[in-house]
């Protein structure tokens, strides 16, 4: 990704912030953060940091990586070694973790160049400058950093999520939100990936998944499950080994280098780890032991697994080549794909063209997120009370539509910057929220007859205009939500489409019998409403079918 403004603008205002880049899709986040004469680097996940180094002078005072994930620390290594001099901060288990990402690139190299720091203590860079990291969720060793500069006449606070979640996973407990709540910083830089999804319950995510695999065992089928090196894989071996319908499974499960070497760093830092995993690790082996079923082993030499007849998953780098692993012998396969609001693997990416027209290879997705979803995501912002929200990370129109929020505009001042933009965060002494409006209420009558309730309404309220856009048809659905009446207009294609017992029909070319159609949103990046949440029987003009087996 290539900036066309170069270096990083900067404001008169006490805080401001430039978007070298703003999540969106693959162009990761690296954010400057101007805290009156500092700059702080928030990630740096840049692909190209030409606007970073075209300045030949240190573009910031200090560096702050929030994780070890790709999109958030890739061009961290290359911005170290061309400014040593700039520190960069980070937590215990996070500094371990980074070398992930830069294996064989690094010769020897000293990595201990990432000054660590403790959680929930405050640490003074300077006599008006300071910074404090909590537990983010997300991934082991995740943190928010909370920031305060502190002038002559006022202090300004700012705070800065990185990737999070508050939902517990199998290796991370979930950022807590009573530990953050009424902070009130000025400025909350908060990550809004999945948008307005709401999501089913952790334990839930993690019990289908451990179904589906099961199901595909008990059919007969080997598993392949493509996953990032660090976080995503880890779970779900967690997941595998502790499980009660595989704990003590006759089964192999093979992990990859990329996998397992993140998993060996996670053993070394098991100190580090909630107490609910320490004692599970006294008890049995987190990862690797063959001893017992199901065992975890290595996959370090294709000839290891290539003579078993055991029932087999594979865990390994979503970037390898996965036809590798299934072309040792004729089998049935499934292949299970995270569903992620970024897509760093999409079902219909080039690697997987040819696994699509093999029939003994089905593929599928999962939801096992490691976000925060968007309830969850509004919870935090109220708890919070900020002045200023910059939501970043994700693709363009989940932030758009999380932005869009009344319950978020009516209270704060929100942001959804692209890349390359320069946010002025003027902050008022006295920030006074404004009340959220009340709702418009319809009066009317009712008239019940033996089949229908009719509703008459008074001339001024019948004349609205929103009432005329309610359906072109003069057809409605109405449901009950709570106490309140929902109703929704029903469009010529809905009716034309529509049969006499309510279902789809079979050859209708929709969203439901669309390849992309997953938890009721579009998932086809080449389509106009990829990303956004879509009605089964919806139409776009990319619509690609479901495969359908043939009878007879």
């Amino acid at each position: 990704m290539k900036i066309s403004q170069g270096k990083a603008k900067s404001s008169s205002l006490p805080l401001s912030c430039f978007t070298y880049a703003a999540g969106h899709g693959d162009e990761g986040v690296c954010l400057m953060m101007h805290l009156g004469k500092y700059r702080i680097l928030l990630d740096c996940g840049l692909t190209d940091l030409s606007p970073l180094l075209e300045q030949n002078q240190p573009p910031a005072d200090l560096i702050f990586c929030s994780h070890a994930h790709e999109d958030h620390c890739r061009g961290l290594l290359e911005l170290h070694r061309a400014f040593p001099q700039i520190p960069i901060y980070t937590s215990e288990v996070t500094a371990k973790l980074l070398p992930c990402n830069w294996v064989g690139q690094l010769q020897g190299e000293d990595l201990s160049w990432c000054q660590v720091l403790p959680w929930r203590s405050t640490l003074k860079i300077t006599d008006d400058l300071q910074i404090e990291i909590v537990p983010a969720g997300h991934l082991p060793g995740a943190a928010a950093i909370i920031i305060t500069y502190t002038t002559a006449k006022r202090s300004y606070r700012v705070m800065y999520s990185g990737d999070f979640s508050v939902s517990n996973f199998q290796l991370v407990e979930g950022m807590s939100i009573e530990h953050l709540r009424g902070l009130a910083p000025d400025v909350l830089i908060l990550e809004g990936s999945y948008g307005t999804m709401r999501h089913p319950h952790r334990r839930l995510q993690e019990k289908q998944l451990m179904e589906r695999i099961n199901r595909a065992l008990e059919a007969g089928k080997d598993v392949l499950l493509p996953v990032p090196p660090i976080g995503l894989g880890q779970e779900i071996l967690k997941l595998l080994r502790s499980h009660h319908q595989f704990t003590g499974r006759d089964l192999d499960i093979w992990v990859d280098d990329s996998v397992a070497l993140t998993c060996d760093i996670y053993l070394e830092l098991l100190s580090q780890f909630p107490v609910s995993v320490q004692n599970f690790a006294k008890h049995q082996a987190l990862f690797w032991d063959e001893r017992i079923c199901p065992r975890m082993r290595r996959l370090n030499h294709p000839s290891r697994f290539a003579a078993s007849q055991n029932r087999r998953v594979f865990l390994v780098d979503y970037r390898s080549n996965l036809w590798s692993y299934m072309s040792d012998k004729v089998a049935d396969w499934l292949v299970l794909l995270p569903e992620h609001p970024l897509n760093y693997i999409h079902p219909q990416s080039p690697q997987l063209e040819l696994l699509h027209n093999l029939s003994s290879i089905e593929i599928e997705t999962y939801l096992l997120a490691e976000h925060s979803d968007g309830r969850n995501t509004t919870q935090l912002i109220h708890n919070l009370r900020p002045q200023h929200v910059i939501l970043v990370h994700g693709s363009l129109n989940y932030l758009l539509e999380l932005a869009s929020l009344e319950e978020l505009r009516n209270r704060y001042q929100i942001h959804s910057p692209a890349s390359g933009t320069l946010l002025e965060l003027p902050i008022g002494d006295r920030f006074v929220q404004p009340q959220t409006p009340e709702p418009i209420y319809y009066e009317g009558e009712l008239n019940e007859t033996n089949s229908a309730i009719a509703i008459v309404l008074p001339e001024h309220i019948s004349n609205d205009s929103r009432w005329k856009q309610v359906a072109d048809t003069g057809i409605i659905q109405a449901r009950w939500q709570g106490n309140e009446l929902v109703i929704k207009g029903v469009s010529q294609r809905e009716l034309l489409n529509s049969n006499s017992q309510g279902r789809i029909s079979a050859d209708l070319d929709c969203c439901d019998r669309c390849f992309h159609y997953h938890n009721q949103h579009c998932w086809n990046q080449f389509s106009p409403l990829y990303g956004f949440k879509v009605i089964p029987e919806g139409y776009c003009p990319v619509f690609e079918a479901k495969e359908i087996d043939e009878v007879g």
